[in-house]
């Protein structure tokens, strides 16, 4: 299906404001006043939740191999769990994942 170029544009800058309110529905309507004590909470997980869910298509349905999971990508993920939860370092965790979808990926 092709799109024509106001379309396209129309498109964009129709995207552009809703993900401008929705980010100002919470930054903006606040002003100065201090979120409340359960928002915070709530909030302290979002960074948590995010990277999972953009992973975890990757390494369950990668592009690379055709929708199929692979040794790889599994094992780097179960790399990448392990060191996280011993370590309680996120940058150890990634590095120990990358390192073996890197080998993984060598080998295979």
């Amino acid at each position: 299906m092709s799109y024509s170029i106001p379309t396209i544009w129309f498109i964009i800058v129709v995207l552009g404001i809703g993900t401008f309110l929705l980010r100002w529905s919470f930054l903006g309507a606040m002003g100065n006043r201090p979120f409340p004590l359960w928002a915070q909470r709530l909030l302290r997980y979002t960074a948590v939740s995010v990277l999972p869910a953009l992973i975890a298509p990757m390494v369950m349905w990668p592009a690379a191999t055709g929708g199929r999971p692979d040794p790889a990508r599994l094992g780097a993920a179960a790399a990448t769990i392990v060191v996280g939860l011993l370590t309680r370092n996120t940058l150890a965790a990634i590095l120990a994942g990358g390192v073996v979808l890197g080998l993984g990926t060598y080998l295979a």
